[in-house]
């Protein structure tokens, strides 16, 4: 019973990433025309298809660091709760772990300011 509620929960989650990192990709993607005739891109110097695979890069970055993300805080988070059933007080210590594959998220969205800051 133990390891089905885990494997639930740490499917839920890993679905639910996929979910909003594909959605939130196929969002970026569906603007790329749009954005790729921007004309103060190509008045700045930037050519539409170096715009369009600029746009595309970033949207890959996130979407890709979302999903690590997720996949992250799905196992670490599955064996945090599993811990903190069995030592209470290790709450603070879990968090920070938790926290930590967290980021991931936040080094793919830095790396797309990069990237559409460099567009710019």
């Amino acid at each position: 019973m133990k390891t089905s509620v885990k494997f639930s929960a740490a499917l839920l989650a890993l679905t639910m990433t996929l979910l909003v990192g594909l959605g939130g990709t196929a969002l970026l993607l569906a603007g790329l025309p749009a954005l790729a005739a921007e004309p103060a891109a190509v008045a700045a110097g930037v050519g539409s298809e170096i715009w369009t695979w600029g746009l595309a890069a970033a949207a890959a970055s996130t979407a890709l660091a979302a999903l690590g993300a997720g996949f992250a805080v799905a196992k670490v988070g599955a064996a945090a709760i599993g811990a903190l059933a069995e030592k209470p007080e290790l709450f603070g210590r879990l968090l920070i772990f938790v926290g930590l594959a967290e980021g991931i998220a936040i080094y793919g969205l830095i790396v797309s300011i990069l990237i559409l800051n460099r567009l710019a």
